[in-house]
């Protein structure tokens, strides 16, 4: 086979790809692009059998046939070169043969029938999003999945579907997201749970896609296809917990502060805080709001006023400056309201402005118990 591909295309194809490929993988061919062409297409593909994901390329070719070369070595030579048409040859045994205006390159091929083939989806649900749209739900959710292996059912982002909205709820015990589209539905109820990496991968990509994509889905796997990309990841088998359970419904403390002010001083004040519990406080009344950390270990204290607006009883609560700084940073909004009722309840954060018409955020914070 034979095709000629300009370079500078062809690493951006395959830097999108290599996201997929893990850095030890137990069967070896993984270390590997999959190159399929078939006359003037080029089909490239990445998988950890998990997650494969595939892009297509237009190249100058009559021929076909299929090759999987080493990703690691290919992508190296690349990332050296400047824009130009690269010519890729199979030699004879088993070897690749890349030629460019500078010179040429030999690098060995396995047979390309070698290679893991992705899953197909049997019966699938249909569900079409825009990019945008799956972009937003994915970085506003993400962050907040769990990273314990004992519970992997909250490692990913519970995805759920229905003819009213769509819904994308990620949490770790500690902090929850619930991210909502009313002015996007699905045909028919569904829900599953989508791994991180996945996610992660199309993250990356969907930054840059106007167009919409397409998900297809059963209980154990799901598809996403837009532009020239495809991919097929395994989900999260298991039950996702009843989060609408833990969302206190009933909180008559209200605040409501600048979130770029209340932000950065979050983000000073916890400099201050212990380094093993990342504790401060915050203890409203009226029109004030002042934020404290201690680390009793060094002697070291901080502390600071806010102009705000509270509305209900006196109050201190703790909460990790972490989660609380994770969170804030992850809305546009520039102020936010801060419902509470009690000091060991938790705290549920949502912006005020900065949101798109159907478009709801709810993000959940779990308190600390204060040392008095």
């Amino acid at each position: 086979m034979k095709f000629i591909v300009s370079s500078s295309q062809l690493l951006k194809q395959l830097q999108v790809l290599g996201g997929v490929i893990n850095s030890s993988n137990t069967l070896p061919i993984l270390d590997n692009f999959l190159f399929e062409l078939n006359q003037n297409e080029l089909k490239i593909s990445a998988s950890d059998l998990e997650t494969t994901m595939s892009t297509t390329i237009d190249v100058e070719s009559d021929s076909e046939g299929s090759v999987a070369v080493s990703a690691r070595l290919l992508l190296d030579t690349l990332k050296t070169f400047p824009n130009q048409p690269l010519t890729f040859k199979t030699e004879e045994n088993n070897s690749l043969e890349i030629s460019s205006s500078h010179g040429k390159y030999d690098m060995a091929y396995f047979d390309g029938n070698e290679f893991p083939k992705a899953v197909s989806i049997q019966a699938p649900s249909t569900t079409v999003i825009p990019g945008n749209v799956l972009a937003t739900a994915i970085s506003k959710t993400i962050f907040a999945a769990g990273n314990d292996d004992l519970r992997p059912v909250m490692s990913g982002v519970f995805f759920q579907f229905s003819s009213e909205n769509l819904t994308f709820v990620a949490t770790d015990a500690h902090k929850l997201v619930k991210y909502t589209r009313t002015d996007v539905t699905a045909n028919d109820a569904a829900e599953f749970i989508m791994p991180k990496k996945p996610l992660n991968l199309l993250k990356g990509i969907l930054g840059t896609v106007d167009n919409d994509v397409t998900i297809e889905y059963n209980d154990s796997n799901a598809k996403f296809t837009f532009d020239n990309v495809i991919l097929v990841c395994r989900l999260i088998d298991g039950k996702y917990p009843n989060y609408d359970a833990v969302i206190p419904k009933e909180n008559p403390n209200k605040l409501t502060v600048d979130r770029g002010t209340f932000l950065n001083s979050v983000k000073r004040v916890s400099i201050f805080s212990s380094k093993t519990t990342h504790q401060i406080r915050l203890k409203m009344a009226g029109t004030e709001l002042n934020i404290s950390a201690e680390d009793i270990d060094y002697s070291n204290k901080a502390e600071e006023r806010l102009v705000c607006d509270y509305q209900g009883d006196d109050m201190q609560i703790g909460f990790n400056s972490r989660f609380l700084t994770e969170m804030l940073s992850n809305l546009n909004s520039n102020e936010v309201l801060i419902e509470m009722s009690l000091p060991n309840r938790a705290g549920i954060l949502t912006p005020i402005d900065g949101i798109e018409e159907g478009e709801f955020i709810t993000m959940l914070v779990m308190p600390v118990m204060l040392n008095s």
